[in-house]
């Protein structure tokens, strides 16, 4: 494995996985080690143009429209971003291909297969090296979406949507190996944090 591996935030909305990410690049920053964050959707130039279209809270797009904008964005990430800095600088990235399937298929009912094979023909043989998913209960979700001044289109959904979101997360997890589940409900951040980066540190 590469000493400049590539890392992936998993989770649904208010499971601390942007929280996780910010510690860890901190954590590199304060280590002086070379890294790149990025987010999706979002990331490079188009991609953040993508990102206002998908998660607008007035957004009609339908979710098969989504997915399309989705992969776009994913395509422009790796050739503008991925490509540019991989075996030369950690990547860090919030949500990545299994928030696709996790969101567009658990979720919303696409196609398994379909999405598969986008993520195939985007990826082409790059994989990540280490996946966190952190995982929240409903009554912490809701507190922590309501404390939100911010809502998107994607934080505005019933919660049996998120529920089979966060069952789809944790079924990708189970057929993988580096899939590291991050339980945001009873751990403190600090109990988190320290999970998180021991397994930072043998990556790097």
């Amino acid at each position: 494995m590469s000493k400049y591996p590539v890392i992936i935030f998993e989770g649904i909305e208010a499971s601390g996985k942007t929280t996780n990410i910010n510690i860890v690049a901190k954590y590199l920053k304060r280590k002086k080690k070379k890294f790149i964050k990025f987010r999706e959707p979002g990331g490079s130039k188009y991609s953040e143009i993508i990102r206002k279209l998908i998660l607008n809270k007035n957004s009609k797009l339908n979710f098969k429209t989504d997915l399309f904008l989705l992969m776009a964005s994913r395509s422009e990430n790796v050739d503008k971003i991925i490509k540019n800095n991989l075996k030369k600088k950690i990547i860090l990235i919030d949500r990545f291909t299994d928030s696709t399937l996790a969101y567009q298929h658990y979720g919303m009912g696409i196609n398994l297969k379909l999405i598969e094979n986008m993520n195939k023909f985007v990826l082409g043989k790059f994989k990540p090296d280490l996946t966190f998913i952190s995982i929240v209960n409903k009554i912490n979700m809701k507190k922590r979406l309501n404390l939100r001044k911010n809502i998107n289109k994607y934080d505005k959904f019933k919660y049996s949507f998120y529920d089979k979101v966060q069952k789809g997360f944790l079924n990708i997890s189970k057929i993988n190996k580096n899939y590291i589940i991050v339980d945001s409900n009873n751990k403190k951040i600090k109990e988190n944090s320290k999970l998180i980066l021991k397994k930072i540190d043998k990556l790097i």
